[in-house]
């Protein structure tokens, strides 16, 4: 049994158990998830999306093949049992070509699919909501399902132990990226129990259908909207005292829970509360990408008391410039004025300055940043811009980071990982 398939038995049992899945390929947060998995012996869900991973290389210039060999340098070089760490395929389907006809959409999800499995991603999300050319842009359950199934079966082809793979299915689910638009007075509503059901249904009839029913078995996840999202600028959070209607749809399905994404920026106590409504696996992205700028800038900012050359804003000025220069990664999901767009673009929830530290001009940046702070640091000036608990746990990474500056930044980011780990996921 896999250990995510260990974690989901263990919910249905009863227990408050759930696993995250870290959305990402940025380095920082990678190296921070993977560390804290080292120090809890925790395991741990990294997930690549369509978008971001594909056989064409996606946005990040990665083949699935690749970025499981780059997580897995990562890990080698920071000390960590590649028995914590689960490979995911989020978003698997045919989106990321849904501009093409269906037909040409499907048969390059195909090909994704194959080379997912091939690589050794084992939790496999098949993602069929979306509409291709010419149709509405989310599609029915007969369709979702009928198309989730034909991509399950190249997975059973292609699988090196077809035994190994999980699938997650869903047709509620989030776009790639996480983050709704800032809708004024938008109310985030749970999945209908019905609606649940129903997917469940056409998924097991297209399952069956494509003589699959020894894959269907393997079908360990649902993605619902358990009513909790965030937009740029505003977090709608968990309703603790909403009733659960959901946990009965699984009655049937012993061996499904639900996965829940744009978890986000959650309180503490919110997700125990999921664990507890079945929801044992908790998707994380950009709240983590969002804590590594917190820490790149307020590393930022105490650099000019170290370095007389630093104004302070040297990398923030720097990140302006460039997604000024680029705005396809932002400019659909921000609204506003000049003013308002400047904010998000640096601090919205959304995070889509993540998508900009790949560039050159980024690199630069950071390593101009770095270089800067090679020199030790008094502790009051730390103090002043990081927290108490965050520069404790700094003080543990600072020799697998390499210094003292990058272990604020994976101390930040692990910060916001930590309430994640509750209970005992072992």
């Amino acid at each position: 049994m896999s250990l995510v398939n260990d974690i989901v038995a263990k919910n249905r049992a009863g227990e408050t158990v759930a696993i995250a899945s870290v959305c990402t390929a940025q380095p920082d947060v990678l190296s921070a998830s993977l560390l804290l998995a080292r120090e809890t012996g925790r395991p741990i869900l990294i997930e690549a999306t369509s978008n971001q991973v594909n056989q064409f290389g996606g946005y990040t210039g990665l083949t699935p093949e690749e970025f499981i060999a780059y997580v897995q340098t990562l890990a080698k070089n920071l000390n960590v049992d590649p028995a914590l760490v689960v490979f995911g395929g989020d978003h698997l389907g045919p989106q990321v070509w849904r501009a093409e006809p269906a037909e040409v959409a499907m048969s390059h999800a195909k090909d994704l699919m194959r080379a997912y499995v091939e690589a050794g991603f084992t939790k496999i999300h098949l993602d069929c909501s979306e509409g291709c050319a010419g149709e509405p842009a989310q599609v029915d359950d007969d369709v979702s399902a009928t198309r989730a199934a034909a991509l399950a079966a190249v997975c059973e082809a292609y699988a090196p132990d077809a035994s190994l793979i999980s699938y997650v299915i869903g047709t509620e689910v989030p776009p790639p990226g996480g983050a709704r638009a800032n809708e004024v007075g938008q109310v985030i509503t749970p999945t209908q129990p019905e609606h649940a059901r129903h997917t469940l249904e056409r998924h097991h009839a297209a399952f069956k259908a494509e003589d699959l029913l020894d894959a269907w078995d393997r079908v360990i996840g649902l993605v619902v909207q358990p009513g909790l999202e965030f937009s740029p600028t505003h977090i709608d959070r968990f309703d603790m005292s909403s009733p659960d209607e959901l946990s009965t749809v699984l009655s049937d399905y012993p061996n499904i829970s639900f996965e829940a994404h744009s978890t986000d920026y959650q309180f503490d106590d919110v997700y125990p509360e999921l664990a507890r409504r079945h929801f044992a696996i908790h998707k994380v992205g950009p709240a983590l990408t969002f804590a590594c700028r917190q820490a790149l800038y307020a590393l930022d900012g105490m650099s000019r008391w170290i370095d007389p050359n630093r104004s302070g804003s040297d990398l923030s000025n720097a990140m302006e410039k460039l997604m000024l220069k680029k705005p396809d990664s932002w400019h659909k999901h921000y609204e506003g004025d000049e003013t308002e767009l400047r904010l998000q673009r640096h601090f919205g929830y959304a995070d889509r300055i993540r998508y900009y530290w790949p560039e050159p001009e980024a690199q630069k940046a950071l390593s101009d940043l770095f270089g800067a702070l090679t020199l030790s640091a008094p502790a009051p000036l730390i103090q002043q811009y990081f927290a108490s608990d965050i520069t404790e746990r700094a003080k543990a990474l600072e020799q697998a980071a390499g210094g003292w500056a990058r272990a604020l930044v994976w101390a930040q980011i692990q910060a916001a990982l930590v309430p994640y780990l509750f209970g005992n996921n072992r």
